[in-house]
């Protein structure tokens, strides 16, 4: 078992090494308690001047482990075109968010996923809210390892935010050539830029 020393003083982690470090720290937290540090993060993100002016966000359906996205979503619903990834084989399709109502649960993650027609003018998106299973205080983002949006952010010039819970930021992450770097990252009580 990893300890935050141990974490945080080997800069030579690999990635699947960090992956299986943060999986084990996600499952030490209750649901009550990620919602409740979610909530904290998504203060943070309505203080964020990028978020605020942006007419059109992508967001995330966030998964078990991941921050608390929904009712986040369903708020700023209201007051933004927000869209979500679709899996697609091996990329994202991004569809307008038009309620729960419209919303599918995908065979590949269990996941909700918007039906309806994908947004095809992906350069009108300005800002862009990216889960990770890791980050580092130089705004590096570590993912799952399928690279679903890495290829999507590669194509794209929205300003990137990183969302993660405290224990998810580390001094340092492992970073390849193609891995996307963010403009800000937020966690409950830190963020980079």
């Amino acid at each position: 078992m990893f300890s935050y020393d141990f974490l945080f003083n080997n800069r030579n982690m690999t990635k699947e090494e960090l992956r299986k470090w943060i999986r084990i720290e996600k499952k030490k937290i209750t649901l009550a308690e990620k919602r409740q540090r979610s909530k904290a993060i998504w203060q943070q993100m309505e203080k964020n001047e990028k978020f605020l002016n942006a007419s059109v966000v992508l967001l995330y359906w966030s998964m078990a482990d991941e921050v608390y996205t929904h009712e986040f979503v369903q708020k700023w619903a209201t007051q933004k075109t927000l869209l979500l990834p679709v899996v697609d084989g091996d990329n994202l399709r991004i569809k307008p968010f038009r309620g729960i109502e419209n919303m599918m649960i995908s065979e590949q993650f269990g996941i909700g996923e918007p039906i309806g027609d994908d947004f095809e003018d992906l350069s009108k998106i300005e800002v862009i809210i990216v889960p990770g299973v890791a980050f580092d205080k130089k705004r590096n983002r570590m993912g799952r390892g399928r690279g679903y949006y890495d290829k999507l952010l590669s194509t794209n010039n929205a300003y990137k935010i990183g969302v993660g819970f405290d224990f998810q930021i580390q001094e340092a992450v492992p970073v390849e050539q193609f891995d996307i770097a963010m403009d800000c990252v937020i966690s409950e009580s830190e963020i980079f830029v």
